[in-house]
């Protein structure tokens, strides 16, 4: 279920009687989510002011969404109140953010962040929290197509009077963004009995809501132009909008007091690390700052220039590479954001380096916190896959912080890809041991899709069904075979064979052969599929299908997956001098993590070893499958 549901008279009765936490607890518990004591102390203390709000406004028959979560990302939504409009007749929806603050205001002069007593560091302002909420839902669920107006929004400020949250009031708010007090209860009252017809059951309008069909996710590169082009067309939640204020908010202190203060943003894959950074590029860029993007991954810089810079020659000399900035001015612009800094190196040097520029090389994180006046650094510290990757929060707060720069640190806990799942990314954690935890078992949680192949056909045949019904689909292997150069003819080498089940890697230059796209673009174009892809040509990207070839550098042993890196083809790993066995187990880990995220909808797994298809098998009992109902996405 993405939501507790229940009649406004039905919530009074369960708040009367003492059960609603437990009961609440308990389906969130089923659905995968652990629910800790804050959390059931803050549904005590807000949801019985909200039952009695509701019954004293007379709408007993409103139905009512507890912990709503939204399509396609592991957020959960507070209230959202389902009837019909007074007046016409329509469905009706608002969304309500509870909120137990007592005081707050503004956070320095900004608009969109502000400083809540009792809590450390700056938050996002509620009435634009509640407001990107709404937009959410009115973008991802297809009742909404022709019905914008129908979702409304408002913050319950039920522990505060105005004077102490004077200054959130200062914002304008709009029919998504209204704020209320225990002063404005009445207020409050009048404008849900305003929106929602205490005459009409709204059972009817939640089940339409609930059913409705999800549109497709957007996926980055496919709106990247449109981003820059046209303006803000991804809607930021919660963290993510929290990062964006942040970094506009420093950019704007920088220009006035001559200061200089570094971002680091860190989450796993699917936390709208990369949606974030393009966000901020087009609006730097639209307010005429000095900004670029770069990354450390070749395929994800050249699609970027390929998609956002579409066109546009000036646009895609704002994407670059870390290695980039080795002659760069201190603060020579004025922001420049890392994205996937994951990829950040020990150095810029390379054997072709001229001997007095290797001379006075310095660390390549020193080089871009010394690029620009606000550096941003976006990242996963689980998605280190290579032998020199340095980019990991430690160490870039740690060089920061020696170069006496302020640094502001924003987690990223949602998950946007495989289906919203949070379950799967943690279930993908526990099964590579990433964060101490033991394989389980995955039983479903209606989110994405998991299955085991016993073949390399059968994984293929799944995944050629999908691309052929317009569904974009990928194979990804571990680096378990050789990577040959083209025949003579031009042809892929078919590298990647498995009895008698053969492919070829993806192209290694930029350039396609025969019909195979170049290697930046194997995971964009539609001829990618047909090639193997590596974790290089991989990281960065999604789509919606996603199929992983687990080979016999990670096998199950005694109930759990073990590394074997002579199994790696990898020749960074050759040596032990260079690459540790601790080092190189924590890689391959890190490898399979990566692949095993891409998938939107869902992901096919295939191991080369039968203990470890048996394994996975054994782990893999799905209950319940892909419940998500998609529709065509609009052009």
């Amino acid at each position: 279920m993405s939501a507790f549901r229940v009649s406004a008279a039905a919530l009074l009765r369960l708040v009367t009687e003492g059960t609603l936490v437990d009961r609440l607890s308990e389906q969130l518990r089923m659905s995968g989510h652990g629910v800790g004591p804050s959390e059931r102390r803050s549904w005590e203390r807000s949801l019985s002011i909200l039952a009695q709000d509701l019954a004293d406004a007379g709408l007993h028959d409103v139905e009512v969404l507890l912990e709503y979560q939204l399509p396609l990302t592991s957020r959960r939504v507070d209230v959202v109140l389902a009837g019909s409009h007074p007046k016409t007749g329509d469905d009706s929806f608002v969304v309500v953010e509870l909120k137990q603050w007592s005081a707050a205001g503004r956070y320095e002069d900004s608009d969109e962040l502000v400083n809540v007593a009792h809590t450390a560091g700056p938050r996002l302002h509620p009435g634009l929290q509640v407001a990107e909420y709404c937009d959410y839902i009115v973008d991802f669920l297809g009742l909404f197509v022709d019905h914008q107006d129908a979702v409304r929004g408002a913050v319950y400020l039920h522990n505060a009077v105005d004077r102490d949250v004077q200054e959130l009031f200062e914002r304008p708010a709009d029919e998504r963004s209204r704020i209320f007090t225990k002063e404005r209860r009445g207020a409050f009252l009048a404008y849900l009995r305003a929106l929602l017809d205490v005459r009409e059951p709204g059972a009817a309008a939640a089940d339409r809501f609930l059913k409705s069909a999800v549109r497709p996710s957007r996926q980055l590169l496919a709106y990247a132009a449109r981003e820059l082009n046209e303006g803000s067309f991804f809607t930021l939640l919660d963290e993510q909008r929290l990062a964006y204020e942040l970094v506009l908010h420093a950019v704007e202190r920088a220009r006035r007091g001559d200061h200089k203060s570094v971002v680091v943003v860190s989450g796993g894959p699917g936390s709208g690390k990369s949606v974030i950074a393009l966000s901020l590029l087009s609006e730097l860029a639209r307010r005429g700052e000095s900004v670029l993007h770069a990354t450390g991954s070749r395929s994800f810089t050249m699609t970027l220039r390929k998609y956002a810079g579409k066109g546009s020659g000036r646009t895609q000399k704002l994407f670059q590479y870390f290695n980039s900035f080795t002659s760069t001015d201190r603060n020579g612009i004025e922001v420049l954001i890392c994205d996937e800094a994951h990829r950040i190196r020990e150095t810029s040097v390379n054997q072709w380096t001229r001997k007095e520029v290797r001379q006075a090389a310095r660390p390549q994180v020193d080089e871009l916190l010394s690029a620009a006046r606000v550096p941003v650094f976006l990242l996963d510290d689980h998605q280190v896959v290579r032998p020199g990757e340095q980019g990991n929060v430690e160490i870039i707060t740690a060089h920061a912080r020696a170069m006496d720069l302020e640094v502001s640190l924003v987690s990223l806990h949602d998950q946007f890809r495989c289906g919203g799942s949070e379950a799967y990314g943690e279930w993908v954690l526990d099964l590579l041991s990433l964060e101490n935890g033991r394989p389980s078992v995955w039983e479903g949680d209606g989110r994405v899709d998991l299955r085991v192949a016993q073949s390399p056909q059968e994984m293929e045949a799944f995944l050629f069904a999908k691309q052929s019904m317009g569904e974009n689909a990928r194979i990804t292997a571990g680096y378990c075979w050789p990577w040959s150069d083209p025949h003579e003819d031009g042809t892929l080498v078919e590298d990647v064979t498995i009895g008698d089940w053969s492919r070829p890697w993806n192209v290694r230059g930029d350039r396609s052969v025969g019909g195979a796209p170049g290697s930046p673009f194997w995971a964009t174009d539609p001829n990618g599929f047909g090639q193997v892809g590596c974790v290089y040509t991989a990281q960065g990207f999604e789509y919606e299908w996603s199929g992983v070839i687990i080979g016999p550098d990670l096998v199950a042993r005694d109930g759990q997956l073990v590394t074997n890196r002579a199994e790696s083809k990898d020749p960074k790993f050759r040596s032990t001098k260079t690459v540790s066995d601790e080092a190189a187990d924590r890689l391959i880990r890190n490898t399979y993590k990566v692949l095993l995220t891409r998938g939107m909808r869902g992901t096919i797994l295939y191991s080369t070893d039968p203990e470890t298809r048996r394994f996975l098998s054994d782990l893999i009992r799905v209950q319940r499958g892909l419940e998500t109902v998609y529709e065509p996405a609009e052009d």
